[in-house]
């Protein structure tokens, strides 16, 4: 089984950019991805060249921060921050073309940062908002890269860079087992994803999710590796 282990939230706050490269460096995560709005992007994109084996990808934003495009009106609130939120589900589809520009954006403000792009995913899971589906396809096929695997793109094996995503190492389930657990999934690709990060002042104005990313760095480097699992 070919088993991607992927950090999320590279470049979101310093200390969880130092996290998941701690996560890297003395443990199991084989890949990462960008924000390209967040506090610390510049200095993740230097850690992420001190660190030529760590794969990066481009984590797309639409429900955190402050877009990079310049006119995207229906994007924003008026304080110029996402109107957008995780209960995204929930809300008015967004305007497609705006998402377009912004998402164009971001990939073209990694791509100039001289980073290989490894893959895509985003904050939230917003790629996989259905009426986000064309888009994703399309900026998928032109950039050439794979997209993390979500239900939206099923029917679309062929541009998912897993066939299957495992979101169960989160909260209570991260635990030593992350293994034995996935073990049982019967698929030939999983991604797994993990959000390690060391908390500092910034994660906590912006995330509930803060004490769990030290745990997270605790168990990715020091659970052992099976025989059968091949890590990317």
């Amino acid at each position: 089984m070919r088993i991607e282990i992927n950090a999320d939230d590279f470049g979101l706050t310093k200390g969880v950019t130092d996290g998941i490269i701690q996560a890297h460096q003395h443990g199991c995560v084989t890949s990462t991805t960008l924000m390209m709005n967040g506090f610390a992007t510049h200095y993740a994109v230097e850690k992420a060249m001190e660190n030529p084996n760590l794969k990066v990808g481009i984590h797309l934003v639409l429900t955190w921060g402050s877009p990079l495009h310049p006119s995207v009106p229906h994007l924003m609130k008026s304080d110029g921050i996402f109107k957008f939120t995780n209960g995204f589900l929930d809300m008015e589809a967004p305007n497609i073309s705006e998402v377009e520009l912004e998402w164009r954006a971001q990939l073209d403000a990694y791509l100039a940062t001289g980073l290989a792009l490894d893959h895509m995913d985003s904050h939230h899971h917003v790629h996989g908002w259905p009426p986000l589906k064309n888009l994703v396809i399309k900026l998928a096929k032109e950039y050439n890269v794979p997209v993390r695997y979500v239900d939206s793109l099923a029917d679309h094996p062929e541009i998912c860079w897993t066939d299957m995503l495992w979101t169960g190492f989160y909260k209570e389930g991260v635990t030593d087992d992350l293994f034995d657990v996935i073990q049982k999934e019967n698929v030939s690709s999983i991604e797994v994803m993990t959000h390690p990060g060391q908390v500092d002042e910034d994660l906590k104005k912006v995330s509930s999710y803060t004490d769990a990313r030290q745990k997270e760095i605790e168990i990715l480097s020091r659970i052992e590796i099976p025989d059968w699992a091949e890590l990317n």
